[in-house]
C-alpha cells in the first residue's frame, strides 16, 4: 500500500467520524479517525450482505457515505454494550 492510498484512507475515515459524530454525538480528531476507519469496513459489510447499492457515481463520496453509515453503527453499538 502507498503513502497516498494510506492518507486517502484517513482523510474518509476522519470525514466519516466527524458525519457520524453530528448525528450521533461525540468528538476529537483520534475519535472520528478511529470510529470512521472501523466504521469503513462495517458499513461496507452490511451494505454488501444487505444487497445494498447506494448508487452513487463517485466513488470517494460513495466510500464516504458508506464509512459514515458504517461509523453511525459502531458508535451505536458501543453505546449499547457499554
Amino acid at each position: 500500500m502507498d503513502m497516498r492510498a494510506i492518507l486517502v484512507a484517513i482523510v474518509i475515515g476522519l470525514v466519516a467520524g466527524w458525519l457520524a459524530s453530528i448525528v450521533v454525538g461525540g468528538g476529537g480528531l483520534v475519535r472520528y479517525i478511529i470510529t470512521g476507519l472501523i466504521g469503513a469496513f462495517v458499513g461496507s459489510f452490511l451494505l454488501g450482505a444487505l444487497g445494498i447499492n447506494l448508487g452513487i457515481g463517485n466513488p470517494l463520496v460513495s466510500q464516504i457515505l458508506t464509512a459514515t453509515i458504517g461509523a453511525i453503527v459502531v458508535v451505536l453499538l458501543a453505546r449499547l454494550i457499554a
